[in-house]
């Protein structure tokens, strides 16, 4: 019996006194709860330092880990008085089951009449707790929506995925999901910080436990964009509400994108509380699909803008110069093998050289230049610049060019082996090629620069060499860019729709006929490609338009083009903006302006 009791006393003195350390841990422990204290995401700023996204107050509602069926029990009392579906619910507990004592956020962003139920019934739901967290605000509505995308809550799918450290992403943290938030997530997600509360045996909040020091965490850094908001605001507000469509806008200088448009949009602040079920399938269901980056993601027939390629090519090849003329002129229509394929004119544009058949838009004269190149060199030649592959936006998500690169091409998608009659379509911009609006604008930023143009991309600061070489000669850039000026001088395919009062436009029209056009069922796309800036100076600012259906580029697109070049201008060299910019626009509400009448006096005296 002496050894018995010396044996537990012995027991007693190691747990009581030895271990008494282990013991006042766990305690405390069991008493003390972590809670994360969220960081503000990144300030977004567009190139002018105008703020277009940043940070509001906002309620999150938290739950302290405990048993699975408590758990379910207080969800469910809490759904009385704030909507949780049972999707979430079920949710809330495979979290809890997969990561235990981490707290668990059941709304990041509550409405304050839901605060407010709660903290009215604190005695009902004691182990709730409800903070002050920030909430993302965005400016600009549908305009600014493809450009900065938006946020919501980690899912956990994305938990368990290697882009999101466990480190550093836990459950109820809003991350980006699309646009510039989603791409630079690292940069705009801050490190969050830690706060202590005390509960008592039963898990219930005592209060914040003031022993150990808060650590606030860290905001997120700010991102400065390329992108100018107020030209993006002006583009919403002249593009058709009806139709569909996009424009980019790039800088001659460095290739930086000045607008990016996608039209429909939708606001990324229906996102931030989290979009309710129904919105949600309004926009999923939405046959015009406003949720759909047209810039980026939207592949087209590029049409007559194609042109500008093939004669590059032709150029660089020496399949032609400048001031050639192809043998057969045009009278609506060129005759190859046993078919005849027709020019847009029926009535023909007769011998042209190649500033003269871009201005005319002449399909007869870019047939035969597709034969003199030929259907292998005009695939490989194309292939080499690029208008098979991405552009390398910095935006999570981009389509890459459909261009063959190679004979087989045809057989792998067709099944058939193609003659050499395939290149009359591909030399207009037809047949097999679809580029994305951005791909365009990178190809026409070449022609407004030296040949070369850089990666467009949103984000400044970032160093990006050139990748597109067109390696032409200085006089056949020249000659490119004369054929551009026929297109919207006096007699061009787009003249009245892009005459400014302050600047030269450059640009081609484009038809886009594609499998809709073509069985009679809807018009075709209507592009506009070019540059613009002053008289006798270097472009200042590249733009490129399409508009789904619009079915004609010079009627419709162009002026897009125009206006939102005028725009952009003036601001630039500080003179008033006018809403009345085109000579089009006069003409519809007024006399001849005089800045038109003194540029071309001909045109006025042909009028008379």
């Amino acid at each position: 019996m002496g050894i018995l009791m010396g044996i537990l006393t012995v027991a007693f003195f190691r747990l009581q006194v030895l271990r008494s350390d282990t013991w006042e841990l766990r305690a405390e422990s069991n008493r003390i709860r972590q809670l994360p204290i969220p960081a503000p995401r990144g300030t977004i700023h567009d190139r002018n330092g105008r703020v277009i996204a940043d940070n509001v107050p906002g309620y999150a509602i938290t739950l302290l880990p405990g048993p699975p069926d408590s758990i379910r029990a207080t969800l469910n009392k809490m759904s009385q008085y704030m909507e949780i579906s049972d999707e979430r619910i079920e949710s809330l507990l495979a979290f809890l089951t997969r990561y235990g004592r981490q707290p668990l956020v059941v709304d990041s962003d509550a409405d304050f009449p839901v605060v407010s139920a709660l903290q009215e019934r604190r005695t009902e739901f004691p182990t709730v707790y409800i903070e002050m967290r920030p909430r993302r605000r965005y400016f600009g509505g549908e305009a600014a929506a493809h450009v900065l995308g938006y946020v919501g809550e980690i899912t956990a799918d994305e938990l368990a995925s290697t882009d999101f450290s466990q480190d550093l992403y836990e459950q109820g943290m809003v991350v980006g999901k699309a646009g510039v938030e989603k791409q630079y997530e690292s940069i705009l997600q801050g490190r969050r910080g830690l706060k202590y509360v005390e509960v008592d045996a039963r898990g219930r909040i005592v209060g914040d436990f003031g022993a150990f020091r808060v650590d606030p965490g860290e905001g997120g850094e700010s991102l400065h964009l390329n992108i100018d908001i107020e030209l993006q605001e002006w583009i919403h507000h002249i593009f058709p509400k009806s139709l569909s469509g996009a424009v980019i806008a790039l800088d001659p200088e460095d290739g930086g994108i000045l607008a990016l448009y996608s039209n429909p949009g939708y606001d990324p602040n229906d996102f931030v509380s989290g979009i309710s079920t129904e919105l949600w399938q309004d926009l999923n269901a939405d046959n015009r699909n406003p949720l759909f980056n047209r810039v980026v993601l939207g592949l087209y027939p590029p049409a007559s803008t194609w042109k500008l390629a093939v004669a590059g090519i032709g150029l660089d090849l020496g399949a032609i110069t400048p001031d050639d003329k192809m043998p057969v002129p045009c009278t609506g229509s060129y005759v190859f093998g046993d078919r005849s394929y027709r020019c847009w004119d029926p009535d023909g544009h007769g011998f042209n050289n190649l500033a003269e058949a871009i201005g005319n838009s002449c399909d007869v004269y870019f047939y035969q230049l597709g034969l003199r190149i030929g259907l292998d060199p005009l695939l490989r030649r194309s292939t080499e610049l690029g208008f098979s592959r991405k552009c390398g936006i910095d935006l999570p998500q981009e389509s890459q060019g459909i261009f063959p690169s190679e004979r087989e091409f045809w057989e792998r998608r067709f099944g058939y082996a193609p003659r050499e009659g395939e290149v009359l379509p591909l030399s207009i911009g037809q047949g097999p090629n679809s580029q994305t609006p951005l791909k365009i604008a990178q190809f026409y930023l070449a022609l407004a620069r030296d040949g070369s143009a850089p990666t467009p991309v949103l984000a400044r600061g970032l160093e990006i060499g050139d990748t597109w070489a067109l390696d032409l000669d200085p006089d056949h850039m020249q000659a490119l860019r004369e054929g551009l000026r026929k297109v919207t001088a006096p007699g061009g395919t787009a003249h009245f729709g892009t005459a400014l009062e302050h600047w030269e436009v450059l640009g081609k029209t484009g038809t886009a006929e594609h499998g809709l056009s073509q069985a009679g069922l809807a018009e075709p796309h209507a592009w506009f490609a070019g540059m613009a800036g002053p008289f006798g100076g270097p472009p200042g600012i590249v733009v490129v338009v399409i508009v789904e259906y619009g079915e004609s580029g010079s009627a419709i697109a162009a002026p897009i083009m125009a206006k939102t070049a005028d725009y952009y201008l003036r601001k630039k060299h500080s003179i008033p903006t006018d809403s009345v910019q085109t000579y089009l626009d006069h003409v519809q509400i007024g006399p001849v302006p005089t800045w038109y009448q003194e540029r071309y006096p001909a045109v006025i005296g042909a009028i008379r």
